[in-house]
């Protein structure tokens, strides 16, 4: 009996395509156009593609997309993969990574990390501080700061005294003014991130691992 190399699953989402990862390209490619074209499906439906362990280059991925999606009866929505690139590697060890800036960020100073980045030291108005990942300030942030540059709507900007010009945090943008209570009264030990509604907000540091819990890796009581 011929192994089956394509696999249809129904979910609340919609389907799931769970393609073979041991066989060869080709085998799979030809499978796959035999099944959508078998139809039976009503409407429109949005499909998962898991692909396993098989690592497609750009090209063979936008040909598996191009086969289910032709047909007009579905659209992958989401692409689900165990193996990543060399580039796709390094670069998620350059967002873990954490650097650690010493001294004062002077107006008209940027500074940059890849990760999470520390600034030990003030930064003054106009000075800009952007980083992948979350940003610590242990001074005064009383410029501009960018956390999350690449799209992480999970970072954090924390200072010991909070009292930026501008806050940016992945594509969400705030420009500071009185109207913040909180960033007025409590300046210090204060941290900014995106609520579940998508906005910027401020509390105190003592509740950062109540609102971002996989910051807390270690830590007491």
């Amino acid at each position: 009996m011929k192994k089956q190399l394509v696999h249809m699953k129904g979910t609340k989402e919609g389907l799931v395509l769970r393609l073979d990862d041991q066989c060869a390209y080709r085998d799979l490619v030809e499978e796959l156009e035999r099944k959508v074209s078998e139809g039976g499906i009503d409407g429109k439906v949005n499909v998962s593609l898991d692909l396993g362990y098989r690592y497609l280059l750009e090209q063979q991925k936008q040909e598996i997309i191009n086969i289910i999606e032709t047909p007009g009866k579905m659209v992958v929505s989401k692409i689900m993969c165990n193996v990543i690139s060399v580039d796709e590697n390094d670069a998620k060890k350059q967002e873990l990574q954490c650097d650690t800036y010493v001294g004062i960020v002077r107006s008209g100073q940027i500074i940059q990390a890849p990760g999470d980045i520390i600034v030990i030291g003030d930064v003054n108005p106009n000075g800009k501080i952007e980083a992948g990942g979350n940003i610590f300030v242990l001074g005064k942030l009383k410029g501009m700061a960018h956390a999350g540059v690449g799209g992480n709507r999970e970072a954090i900007i924390a200072a010991s005294w909070f009292e930026p010009t501008h806050v940016y945090i992945a594509d969400v943008i705030e420009v500071m003014s009185n109207e913040k209570p909180i960033v007025r009264k409590h300046a210090e030990q204060l941290f900014a991130y995106i609520n579940k509604e998508g906005i910027i907000s401020y509390d105190r540091l003592q509740e950062v691992r109540k609102i971002r819990a996989l910051l807390n890796t270690k830590g007491g009581s």
